[in-house]
């Protein structure tokens, strides 16, 4: 398995359709051909962005053989660093078979509901639930998302779908 490191700058999408306001970094072809060779679609990569560690982590082509990683709130939060800021960053393949909330998919199985729907879903628009579910930092925070999630998977909601439902404004 094979690891890059190098030294970025972190960008944001001014207008870029569905990524417009993003806050990303680029990964050049050469890099991500190191990482994982022959490969032009999206794949999970794991390392550092700074000392922070990721894990699970997808990588966006966007064409030429170049890529981009999405960095979100917590991650920016973790590096303490926006757009225009210097990275370091270090990665290689993550091979990991990704593993649900076990507690998320004991409560799917009791939402006859909620659970086809969920299973309707892409994978990654399943992992997108069962990682925000992982997130919280406390068992409340991991109840309430787990409430949440079954309520809009029931419903018919997808994962963003949600978010904006349930965004304070």
């Amino acid at each position: 398995m094979t690891s890059v490191k190098f030294t970025t700058l972190i960008k944001k999408f001014d207008r870029q359709g569905e990524k417009t306001g993003w806050t990303y970094f680029e990964i050049a072809a050469d890099f991500a051909q190191k990482i994982n060779a022959g490969v032009k679609t999206s794949y999970r990569v794991k390392g550092k962005l700074d000392e922070h560690k990721i894990k699970a982590v997808a990588i966006l082509p966007m064409g030429e053989g170049n890529f981009i990683m999405p960095l979100n709130a917590a991650m920016r939060k973790a590096i303490g660093k926006r757009s225009g800021y210097s990275l370091t960053v270090q990665l290689e393949l993550d091979s990991d078979e990704f593993k649900f909330s076990q507690d998320f998919i004991e409560c799917l199985q009791d939402e006859p509901k909620a659970l086809k729907h969920f299973q309707s879903l892409t994978g990654s628009h399943q992992r997108y639930f069962s990682k925000w579910i992982d997130d919280a930092k406390t068992i409340d925070t991991k109840t309430k998302r787990i409430a949440l999630s079954i309520k809009a998977l029931a419903q018919k909601q997808g994962y963003p779908e949600m978010i904006r439902a349930n965004k304070k404004t």
